[in-house]
């Protein structure tokens, strides 16, 4: 049995993350609490870092250069999203196409000053309309956020602005808790546009104004406004509001068991949030440009009105991650340990060969499998070296009966030798029998578990007949197990990283996060769960391009099950409840 070189020692190589100014510091206190290092770049070279968190979008170059063990924070293209008039135009091009019916749930939206005109038609016929009785408005400042710049009106001479603005029809009739108004802030991560892959988190905040709600004061920011940033300045912050508590936030989690307390269908209201967040999202998928290894966190302004039917504010790119109150510090610290598990980092083992008095420095290094990650690390010179490891074969994991299936995957790929004398070989030459006698006699599972309990040395030359022979030799072999020497894989020369030779070639770049291109997506990461897919028909249409149309009539179609089903319960209670009256 081949052991492990006593010069060798076997190392972890930490994760390296790389920040701004600007940066939240949850996400850099949550970082280094899970052994991550913070980038520096006196002492480290361009491109060894593997997530750039930062609160602003990053130049397409950026996007460019990124390297397969690396993750940005921003995908190019969202501010499609969250600039509330580049909103408005999507989601007016998708009630266009699919109906008005599938969309209702953004409000009524004119962007000024080009929609002006037909603003003043619109207020003047409403106006006509209901006589007497006032009709309200808001308007918002295009690209500005924390209740910066809003006015809510009901008189047209109190609608003044000076930039790109939106003007709404404002939900004069939301669902208060003690007279109070909230919102709430439901966090999304897009894993990925090609293919679109969302992830709704089931934690978030319920976000209260302060001064109980009043049509007859419409100045009254702390009674219309549930931005905590508006809110924090409000006499009553600090007082213990009734019903409601001392602050201006809830959990969400605290926000569904009091709807629960209420007898309301808190599991319909999900459904339907879940829709406007796939619908939303949906507007801007076609047009987005094509990135590879970012994500996104955006954060869903949702209105509940008093019939509990869900109205989209607004979306933000890089939600305020600020720790103002013991709520934000149980939701968001949580948040960004759960986005680093959703990305699927994990840390290398590597081989370190120490340098023994006499050797010459020309020693070469070994390589070590490594069975945590799915890449496998070398060191040459003064650089680390990054080879990627894992294709992904799929197999199947059964989860809960009723849920959609969920794939995990293993594999390997370009298995390299790390000497300079070789450029290309093949797979027999680089694997050592150790390994392969390992993977051959043991039980074939998902995870192949008793690979990644091991950490092997390669020895510095094997040749093909001498593996061969010694493969022969075993007898342990199981006939069930799929042989993994038929696989043909074209072996390469690596280049010593950070050299950008390497990665130019975009498309050869094997997808290294579970949710890329080629992989299917957890159903779940801790309090994320996977909205979209939501079956094999809509994965199909996202693996070659969206194929949007066909997204909608799936869409359409669970849509019109889902109502379909509630019509049934609402029937059974009604019997029920008649039943019981008679008795």
């Amino acid at each position: 049995m081949i052991t492990q070189d006593e010069n060798s020692e076997i190392m972890l190589k930490p994760l390296v993350f790389r920040i701004d100014e600007n940066t939240p510091e949850v996400v850099k206190n949550v970082l280094l609490e899970r052994g991550w290092n913070k980038y520096n770049e006196d002492v480290q070279d361009v491109a060894d870092w593997n997530l750039y968190w930062r609160t602003s979008a990053f130049p397409m170059i950026d996007h460019n250069n990124v390297k397969p063990w690396q993750r940005l924070n921003h995908h190019p293209g969202t501010t499609r999203l969250t600039r509330k008039d580049y909103l408005e135009r999507h989601l007016k091009h998708m009630k266009g196409i699919y109906g008005a019916s599938l969309y209702a749930f953004s409000p009524l939206t004119f962007i000024m000053p080009n929609d002006y005109s037909k603003f003043v038609a619109e207020y003047s016929r409403e106006k006509e309309a209901l006589g007497t009785k006032p009709s309200y408005w808001i308007c918002k400042p295009a690209e500005l956020s924390r209740g910066r710049g809003i006015i809510i009106f009901s008189d047209l001479k109190d609608l003044i602005f000076d930039c790109a603005t939106v003007v709404q029809k404002y939900i004069s009739n939301p669902f208060l808790i003690a007279r109070y108004k909230c919102d709430l802030r439901i966090y999304v991560c897009v894993a990925g546009f090609q293919p679109l892959t969302i992830y709704l988190y089931q934690e978030g905040l319920v976000r209260f104004a302060t001064e109980k709600f009043d049509l007859n004061n419409l100045k009254n920011n702390c009674a219309h406004l549930t931005n905590s940033s508006v809110n924090k300045a409000g006499a009553s912050y600090k007082k213990n509001k009734e019903g409601v508590g001392r602050g201006c936030k809830w959990t969400l989690s605290k926000f569904f068991i009091y709807l629960r307390s209420q007898d309301v269908d808190d599991l319909l209201l999900r459904q339907r949030i879940n829709h406007l967040v796939i619908l939303t999202i949906l507007s801007i998928a076609p047009s987005v440009p094509s990135a590879s290894n970012c994500f996104e966190l955006f954060g869903f302004d949702i209105l509940i009105d008093d019939k509990f039917k869900p109205w989209l504010l607004e979306v933000n790119v890089s939600p305020g991650l600020s720790l103002d109150c013991s709520t934000d510090v149980s939701v968001k610290r949580k948040l960004i340990h759960d986005i680093i598990e959703l990305m699927h980092f994990k840390q290398t083992h590597l081989t370190k060969i120490k340098k023994e008095p006499g050797k010459a420095s020309g020693h070469q290094p070994h390589i070590s499998w490594t069975g945590i990650n799915k890449d496998r690390v070398c060191e040459t010179s003064k650089h680390w070296c990054k080879i990627s490891w894992a294709e992904g074969k799929k197999d199947r994991d059964q989860e809960t009966p009723g849920q959609w299936i969920n794939i995990s995957h293993f594999g390997q790929k370009n298995v390299v030798y790390a000497s300079s004398r070789h450029t290309s070989h093949s797979k027999e030459t680089c694997m050592s029998s150790n390994i392969f006698s390992l993977l051959q006699g043991k039980a074939y599972n998902n995870d192949l578990i008793d690979v990644q309990k091991k950490v092997q040395v390669f020895p510095k030359e094997i040749s093909t007949v001498k593996l061969r022979e010694m493969k022969a030799s075993r007898d342990s072999v199981s006939p069930a197990f799929p042989k993994i020497r038929s696989r043909q894989t074209t072996f390469k020369p690596f280049r010593l990283f950070p050299s950008s030779e390497s990665c130019k070639r975009k498309k050869n770049i094997i997808p290294y996060f579970l949710s890329d291109k080629g992989m299917r997506p957890s159903s779940h990461v801790g309090d994320f769960v996977l909205i979209f897919p939501f079956n094999e028909a809509t994965l199909a249409a996202t693996k070659n391009g969206l194929n949007l149309k066909k997204v909608i009539h799936e869409f359409q179609r669970l849509v019109n099950k889902q109502l379909t089903s509630e019509a049934t319960n609402i029937s059974l209670h009604k019997k029920t409840s008649q039943g019981n009256s008679m008795t």
